[in-house]
Formats: C-alpha cells, sequence, structure tokens
C-alpha cells in the first residue's frame, strides 16, 4: 500500500527544511498545525469536526500544549 499523495508531499517538505524544524524555534502548536493535522486528515481523520458531532464523538478533541498547561499552573500555584 502506498502513501496518499498528501503525505508524500508533507515529507518531502519536511525534508526540505528540517534544520529550521529541530532548531528549537518551530513549537509544538506548528507541528500540529503544518505537518499532523494534515497527516491525519490525509488518512480520513475528522480533524476539524466538520460533521458538527457532540464533543463525546468527535475523531479528535484539540489539548492545550504542555507548556500552556505548565503556564496556567504558574499562575494559579505561582
Amino acid at each position: 500500500m502506498t502513501a496518499p499523495d498528501t503525505i508524500r508531499q508533507l515529507v518531502e517538505h519536511f525534508e526540505q527544511n528540517h534544520e529550521s524544524y529541530r532548531s528549537g524555534k518551530y513549537n509544538e502548536a506548528q507541528l500540529r498545525q503544518e505537518f499532523l493535522n494534515p497527516f491525519f486528515e490525509a488518512l480520513g481523520w475528522d480533524m476539524f469536526n466538520k460533521q458538527g458531532y457532540a464533543e463525546a464523538y468527535k475523531d479528535v478533541i484539540h489539548e492545550a500544549s504542555l507548556d500552556q498547561v505548565n503556564d496556567d499552573r504558574e499562575v494559579r500555584h505561582g
């Protein structure tokens, strides 16, 4: 089985720019938007709940990044 064209394009894009992605300036939100969401969408996942399902039935539930969670804890407990 071959990978969908979208996934091949994502791999090519990453390979062409991998140094900037691994530089430490590329964050989790950028990774999710540019690579993970399109990757799972290419595999048929409803990444943005286009079907309009209730929370319990969504394919994907987006959560805060670990940095956001840690920032929130510092504000509450700091």
